[in-house]
């Protein structure tokens, strides 16, 4: 066979069993759940930022990138709901580099993904009982979602699994929103179809297991942007795309119509500090149309302590070894903006 075994990795069971979360942060983190699910049911009208790099890589520069956080969210905690991005899991493209602390907890060091399960869980939960926000990541790998779902308050499908069926599948499970992503090519329909499967019910095997899933009515979704045949980057995030949503929603029977905007990736083309622009003027069209402000709920945005990225080994402190991020000085300027915008 082509596989060769290494490691029996613990269940999610015996994980959490090892690394409880403290009683008194359970509570704390089911507020945080239906705060965060007021915004998607209309019946807040705060505003969602998911923020942070684009890969947690190391935890003492997250745990001081999310304090640095905390700080803003006490002070815009009237307009703003902050949630931080701790993605631990990282889809590649080619299959190469550095595929998120799972993998590897140590970028400098060979993969170990026993020590990995280790690093993530301990890391969203430092984060969570550090500063009170509980997080979001990746659903890479959906028979890994149960390792952490007792921590994360928010989870992303990214452009490339959204048409698996396990993800969407799995996503029917989930007890908080689900962001599903346009896939690269950008076909919204696609995306809709993942949120029209993640809001009903399902039987379906998971983890040797057989079972039934009550639907997720916060499945939503996220407009990352597109790639053209010619490998071009294609925006979406224009005032006539989140139009052309709204009306696509209305030709659904969806619960919950919402979309969330990254400002990066093929929206930005990676040029990290457009995610600036891109986040003020998905404000200037909530505010010019109430169709977009009732369905855009919030903003992704590739944030770090460092602006830009490095290489794995170049050895500065809180800059992204993934995509360019901004740093904090543009971050926090950023936030203070999007708080008085909305």
């Amino acid at each position: 066979m082509g596989f060769h075994y290494i490691n029996h990795l613990p269940s999610p069971e015996e994980i959490k069993e090892s690394f409880p979360l403290p009683t008194e942060f359970k509570a704390l983190k089911l507020e945080r759940d239906q705060a965060i699910s007021d915004v998607f049911t209309g019946a807040s009208d705060k505003f969602l930022v998911i923020i942070g790099p684009c890969s947690a890589d190391n935890e003492d520069s997250v745990s001081d990138y999310v304090n640095r956080l905390a700080k803003v969210q006490e002070k815009t905690k009237d307009r703003l709901i902050l949630i931080p991005r701790i993605y631990t899991n990282k889809p590649r493209t080619t299959g190469e580099g550095y595929k998120g602390m799972l993998h590897q907890p140590d970028p400098e060091k060979k993969p170990d993904m026993l020590e990995g399960l280790i690093a993530i869980r301990r890391m969203h939960m430092k984060v969570l009982t550090e500063t009170g926000l509980s997080t979001a990541d990746e659903m890479l790998y959906p028979e890994n979602l149960t390792y952490l779902d007792d921590v994360m308050s928010y989870i992303a499908i990214g452009a490339r699994s959204v048409e698996n069926q396990q993800h969407r599948l799995t996503s029917s499970a989930c007890d908080v929103p689900v962001g599903m992503k346009n896939p690269t090519s950008g076909d919204l329909s696609v995306m809709l179809n993942s949120v029209v499967a993640a809001q009903q019910a399902h039987d379906f095997t998971y983890r040797g297991f057989e079972v039934k899933s009550s639907g997720n009515p916060l499945a939503h979704t996220i407009l990352r942007g597109a790639v053209n045949k010619h490998g071009q980057c294609i925006p979406n995030y224009h005032f006539e795309d989140l139009f052309l949503l709204h009306e696509m929603y209305g030709r659904r029977n969806l619960a919950n119509p919402a979309c969330i905007v990254d400002a990066n990736h093929s929206n930005s083309n990676k040029k990290y500090m457009e995610q600036i622009r891109i986040s003020k003027e998905v404000l200037h069209s909530r505010r010019h149309a109430t169709e977009i402000s009732s369905l855009v709920k919030g903003l992704m945005i590739e944030s770090y302590i460092e602006p830009g990225a490095q290489k794995v080994g170049d050895g500065c402190y809180g800059k992204s070894i993934t995509d360019p991020c901004l740093g904090w000085e543009a971050s926090e300027r950023l936030l203070y903006e999007i708080a008085e915008l909305v």
